[in-house]
């Protein structure tokens, strides 16, 4: 047996496993590195935190990603190029972090890496009959796995497509395993670029569980912020804070039809976009806004989106528990907003309250996705998975 299956065989096999999770979104803040101990699958897994690190992205870097993002036509040279350099990029970021944690990187069994999605398109979208969902992560991992000398597991929401979903998101199945919980109806809310949420029913199976994108968190204030001030985001709210929402502009925005479809539905920046806000400033009059009262108005919209799907969900379930993480839940003008719109009886609060930390999450969800692909279940033990998600890569 070649040396690396032979490892990978031992590790599936071992009482537990150290994994990285690696998780860049799509506001490109930068790389979230998670460094978990993972013992067991199914539903006796546990998974403790080791060390979370964020590698913020320079601008040069972020320019490079942004280059090939969310675009319908890109160069396939630069696209071939970015590939190969993300796939190093996030390599040198994950030795970065292992040498500041002192961490030998034979002692880590794994990476799992979700990569950059740089165009994501259900059928709902492109409505091309001939074709179905489609998604499309870059970051080659290959590339990591050679610069790190760690096998990695990557491409996750491929698998999710082939056998039938959207490929986003795959919150499901980390938040299933992690926050179920016996007696309280929960809602795990990710306010990234892109709003997510699962409803995780009170000692409810997998099978109960609703997973599901919602429109905008951050992606559409973070573009605009981008381009017309030259900033990375509205720190705090504070633009948000000092405008004032225009209710023409919002309710233009707020009748996309994505915003009507019913959940579960998956979405990403390829929809809601500068573009679509210059639509609907043109049909409202509003091109003469100004930035705050835009920036307002985009953070109402991305608060509407969210406590119009959680109140849905509190219909039959009102003292629903909703924890939040993501960059988003770092915003208190957009935290405040949300609220805002909820029944009194709906208690909001982040995933430190669970003992995860808000902006590890996702990285740690996807280091659960690779544990549930590599573990040999025990008695007891069963996957929550129907099929294994992740490429293997090897270093050599």
């Amino acid at each position: 047996m070649h040396p690396h299956l032979k490892r990978l065989s031992q590790c599936a096999d071992a009482p537990h496993r150290l994994i990285i999770g690696l998780m860049s979104g799509t506001s490109l803040d930068g790389l979230d590195v998670a460094l978990c101990r993972l013992t067991g699958c199914g539903n006796q897994t546990q998974c403790e935190l080791l060390a979370f690190e964020t590698l913020a992205y320079s601008q040069d870097e972020k320019a490079t990603i942004l280059s090939v993002f969310s675009k319908a036509e890109v160069s396939l040279q630069q696209l071939t190029l970015v590939n190969a350099w993300l796939g190093r990029l996030h390599g040198e970021m994950v030795n970065s972090c292992l040498a500041k944690w002192q961490v030998d990187a034979q002692t880590v069994d794994c990476i799992a890496s979700h990569g950059q999605t740089i165009f994501h398109c259900p059928k709902h979208q492109h409505g091309l009959a001939q074709f179905g969902h489609a998604t499309l992560q870059i970051g080659d991992a290959d590339h990591l796995a050679v610069t790190t000398g760690i096998t990695t597991l990557s491409d996750f929401r491929q698998k999710h497509i082939a056998v039938g979903g959207e490929g986003a998101p795959l919150a499901i199945y980390g938040d299933h395993l992690l926050f179920s919980d016996a007696t309280e109806h929960r809602v795990l809310l990710n306010l990234g670029g892109i709003a997510n949420l699962t409803l995780l029913p009170a000692n409810g199976a997998l099978e109960s569980v609703l997973c599901s994108d919602l429109g905008p968190a951050n992606t559409m204030i973070d573009a605009y912020v981008r381009t017309h001030l030259a900033l990375p985001y509205d720190k705090d709210g504070a633009l948000a804070r000092a405008g004032s929402v225009h209710q023409e502009l919002l309710a233009a925005l707020c009748n996309h039809d994505f915003c009507h479809r019913a959940l579960p539905k998956s979405t990403g920046p390829e929809v809601f976009n500068l573009a679509l806000l210059a639509q609907a400033q043109a049909q409202t009059n509003t091109t003469l806004l100004s930035h705050q009262d835009v920036v307002s108005t985009l953070t109402e919209f991305s608060a509407w989106l969210v406590a119009e799907a959680i109140s849905e969900l509190a219909l039959q379930r009102p003292n629903l528990s909703v924890y939040a993480s993501g960059g988003g839940a770092s915003n208190p003008e957009l935290v405040a907003r949300i609220i805002a719109r909820l029944d009194k009886r709906i208690h909001f609060t982040t995933t430190s309250q669970l003992g995860v930390n808000p902006d590890a999450k996702e990285a740690i969800l996807f280091a659960l996705l690779a544990n549930e692909s590599l573990c040999v279940p025990r008695q007891g033990e069963a996957s929550v998975l129907n099929v294994a998600m992740g490429k293997i890569s090897f270093p050599s």
